[in-house]
């Protein structure tokens, strides 16, 4: 019998599922998966149910409703002082997955190289291959992510594409400062290649920081493909809403390879998520501010057990050097074990990683109640000796 697409063939079930299904099984904390334990903000709920009733439940338009397309406009101005077209200019797909997808799918053509950072994203690598691209992998060393000047310089060739950009980044909380963004951009004009930017997290960045997407850089305006998620925006993983922001002639194919995988978007979630992103400046100090109390919880926590905490600058995650605590083991048996021994699940830091992985890193979430952050770290106290 034939067999299935090699790219995909070879992959097992999502280092994320696995430690999900394993926790459920055990009764575990689950701090593996991101996803918040909260429901989203009432209102932006209370809009979907409204507009659920009151509104069209057939197709909506392939690109995105109106009313959220000139939603995204407004956002990027608000924020960024991008000025956006919102009917030439942005796209609504089925979560920032999707939207990755389509992306790549959009413009890559068979051979095109496409430099990706390590540790990365797990579907990255996937859909650059399935789209014909050749993954050029640059890695960043902890604990402070420093960008390898040389060896991204290096990466790039007249073969390049596109660079895959995340930022805040998950797994390890870096945010990308203004000069690492400035010789990205000199890269990106000296080879003639793209960036797909993954900005997800742009509304969970920490400490002072802020979030500066690549395309408000000089010359980028045309260059560039920005990346939203309203599931890490407002809490509403679940909603699979995302959306895409760039130049008409650059977003066009990105937009006719949508058309093809998944069409459109449920358009009352789409509406509500326009209100969403209309609310007022207090909703988005406050969601900074309850995440940044939660990483500062687990973070304390965890540096009382021992575990040596690396700095996270943004995003839902933290991670931890298992070797701090004495643990001769790889981080796989650890979080295994994690679960099992302790209630309580991670996600080993190894599994972003393609060849050659450092194996005494894992990666917890801390988007969770505070009593749950509590609870956990209760239990890793009273586990982690066992290990």
């Amino acid at each position: 019998m034939k067999s299935g697409s090699s790219v995909f063939t070879g992959l097992g079930t999502t280092i994320f599922t696995t430690m999900s299904q394993l926790a459920a099984e055990c009764g575990a904390i689950n701090l593996g998966q991101g996803f918040p334990d909260g429901n989203g903000p009432d209102d932006v709920r209370a809009r979907a149910v409204e507009f659920l009733e009151d509104r069209p439940n057939q197709y909506p338009p392939m690109a995105g409703v109106p009313e959220l397309r000139q939603a995204i406009a407004a956002h990027a101005a608000r924020f960024y002082g991008l000025t956006v077209d919102p009917v030439r200019e942005t796209l609504v797909t089925s979560g920032a997955t999707e939207a990755l997808a389509a992306c790549l799918f959009g413009l890559i053509e068979p051979g095109d190289e496409v430099v990706l950072f390590e540790p990365l994203y797990d579907s990255y690598r996937p859909i650059v291959r399935r789209a014909g691209g050749v993954p050029r992998i640059v890695r960043l060393e902890p604990p402070h992510w420093d960008l390898p000047r040389a060896e991204l310089a290096a990466a790039f060739s007249a073969r390049t594409k596109l660079i895959l950009l995340n930022t805040p980044m998950n797994p390890n909380g870096k945010v990308f400062d203004v000069d690492e963004l400035g010789f990205i951009a000199s890269l990106l004009t000296r080879h003639d290649a793209y960036a797909v930017c993954d900005e997800v997290y742009e509304h969970l960045v920490f400490d002072n920081r802020r979030h500066i997407p690549l395309m408000t850089l000089p010359g980028m305006r045309e260059r560039c493909l920005r990346i939203g998620s309203a599931g890490k925006t407002f809490s509403l993983t679940g909603w699979k809403v995302g959306y895409v922001t760039g130049a008409p002639a650059l977003l066009h194919p990105v937009t006719m390879a949508h058309q093809f995988l998944t069409f459109t978007t449920p358009p009352n979630l789409q509406r509500a998520v326009a209100y969403g992103l209309c609310k007022d400046d207090a909703y988005f100090a406050s969601l900074v501010g309850d995440m940044r109390r939660k990483r500062d919880i687990l973070a304390t926590g965890l540096g009382e057990l021992g575990l040596k905490i690396l700095p996270t600058a943004g995003t839902y995650f933290i991670c931890a050097d298992i070797r701090s605590i004495g643990y001769e083991g790889n981080d796989e048996t650890f979080c295994r074990r994690l679960i099992t021994e302790a209630g309580v699940a991670a996600i080993p830091v190894s599994v972003f990683y393609d060849q050659a992985p450092p194996r005494h890193y894992v990666r917890f979430a801390f988007c969770k109640d505070d009593q749950v952050l509590v609870e956990a770290l209760h239990r890793l106290r009273m586990g982690i000796a066992a290990l």
